[in-house]
């Protein structure tokens, strides 16, 4: 996502590498990319002339800190200004959903047909559950014939797959289809029956799931006033497709000159490298996003937080939410236990799929990689093909259990069998091996040095070419070439030059 977008800050950047202070000519030079930028991640046209003249006022004049070249005083300064851009003045509300007591909690949902509510209502429960808040999903969109067995069917995904201890009931009135449209206020009624039920059972928070169009008319906004009339929900969430660009960003004004909505859900914004309506969304609604859906899963939802975004869309990367999807599939005793074979070189086979599985659950390699800082402008253009990772798991699980332990153990017949269960070929279970047994090497090298000689180690892995790559994923790293496979004179030559 935001490759667009990255692309054309970095560009202005570069256009004040080497400058020795900032004057309106190169800063002007330099937002003609960013225009052009924001312009093509279909940003309006009226918020691009704002942020572009913000950003020269504010840097014209500024001199340089020594410690600082040019472009990167700049992107501090863009880095505020993109915060200021996607955060309400004054906004001081916690991201996620309020909790109130005594409970329920209603959370009333609403959006264009097509924009993905019903997942998205899937997805807020997951959400829930994972921090322990008991769920109920109402079915009041009985517009659309399917969209009741649609949530049923969500619902049952929810309880049944997805991690947390907390329940998650479903609610719907499936008679009531039929009535829709013949009689006023139907949904009204199912939705007070809904809240009624969910208080009755102990439920934490009651998500509404209200029926949509395919465009803005007088009917659904009578039916969405109605039941926020008749249950006062303590949020109102528009989802809206990120995908659509502006148009998400004109149906999330109307809702919200006619709801008051307490903020917007963008999602598929996995799928849209532009990233306009993140930019725009706050500024011509004045609501403020809360969540958006960064994959088709239903645990693929992130809170929206603003300089987090700002950080990707400069290159800076995203590690705070890294750390975060991380901490929710490993365990802090987990990673200590594992921290400890790693110190004591016996990491095993075993240990390594356990942890390529728990990579793959945080959500795409691409995606997971580009939240380095510096690491997503470099893969940008790479192809990672996540089925490299089957093969890499099936060669694992090919193995017997004494080979997981013990890899140096694997002859040229054991290699072929395993090459054989596993449909790759013996060369390639050789070299996945030799790559296993380099980081294990590596990873108990540095768990005996200090901070220093962890440092160094680091820096020795760069210059010989960077962390070796499993099968199908590209090496990190790869700078100069390691002076242990050059001849003398090269090694004298090289050190004269540094």
């Amino acid at each position: 996502m935001f490759e667009r977008l990255s692309d054309g800050f970095n560009s202005a950047i570069k256009r004040l590498s080497g400058r020795g202070r900032i004057s309106e000519a190169n800063i002007r030079e330099a937002m003609d990319d960013v225009r052009t930028a924001l312009l093509e991640a279909d940003v309006h046209y009226d918020i691009v002339d704002q942020f572009c003249e913000q950003i020269i006022t504010e840097a014209v004049g500024q001199k340089v800190t020594e410690s600082l070249q040019p472009g990167q005083q700049i992107i501090g300064l863009v880095h505020q200004a993109l915060i200021r851009l996607m955060t309400p003045e004054g906004d001081d509300t916690t991201p996620g959903i309020v909790r109130i007591s005594p409970p329920p909690t209603v959370i009333m949902m609403c959006g264009l047909q097509g924009s993905g509510k019903t997942t998205t209502c899937g997805k807020l429960a997951a959400y829930l559950k994972k921090r322990g808040r008991s769920v109920m999903l109402a079915a009041a969109d009985l517009q659309r014939p399917a969209a009741v067995d649609q949530l049923r069917l969500v619902t049952e995904q929810v309880e049944n797959e997805m991690p947390g201890g907390a329940r998650v009931e479903f609610y719907a009135e499936p008679d009531r289809v039929a009535e829709y449209g013949k009689a006023v206020g139907v949904a009204v009624r199912v939705c007070q029956n809904a809240v009624k039920a969910a208080h009755k059972s102990g439920v934490d928070t009651v998500i509404l799931d209200t029926a949509g169009r395919l465009h803005i008319d007088h009917e659904l906004m009578d039916e969405l006033r109605g039941v926020n009339r008749a249950v006062s929900p303590h949020q109102i969430f528009l989802v809206a497709d990120a995908m659509t660009g502006q148009d998400a960003v004109n149906s999330a004004k109307s809702f919200h000159e006619q709801l008051e909505i307490d903020g917007v859900i963008l999602s598929k914004f996995d799928s849209d490298t532009r990233g306009g309506a993140a930019l725009t969304v706050r500024k011509v609604t004045g609501a403020p996003i809360r969540f958006i859906g960064v994959g088709e899963k239903l645990d693929a939802i992130e809170e929206f937080h603003a300089e987090r975004i700002a950080g990707r869309i400069l290159g800076m990367g995203d590690v705070v939410s890294l750390v975060e999807k991380a901490q929710e599939q490993v365990s802090e005793e987990d990673a200590e236990r594992l921290a400890q074979k790693m110190a004591k070189g016996q990491l095993t086979m075993d240990d390594f799929l356990d942890q390529l599985r728990s990579l793959r659950k945080m959500g795409p390699m691409k995606q997971i990689m580009g939240m380095l800082p510096g690491v997503g402008s470099v893969l940008k253009d790479a192809q990672i093909d996540e089925k490299e990772l089957d093969r890499v798991e099936g060669m694992v699980r090919s193995m017997t259990a004494a080979e997981r332990k013990d890899p140096s153990s694997l002859n040229q017949s054991r290699r072929r069998r395993i090459a054989r269960g596993s449909g790759t070929q013996p060369h390639e279970v050789g070299k996945m091996v030799k790559q296993f047994q380099s980081v294990s090497r590596m990873t108990q090298q540095m768990a005996g040095l200090g901070m220093k000689g962890k440092i160094a180690a680091m820096r020795d892995l760069q210059r010989g070419g960077g962390v070796p790559a499993m099968s199908g994923m590209p090496a990190l790293g790869g700078g100069r070439k390691s002076t242990r496979t050059q001849s003398p004179k090269k090694r004298f030559k090289q050190k004269k030059r540094r």
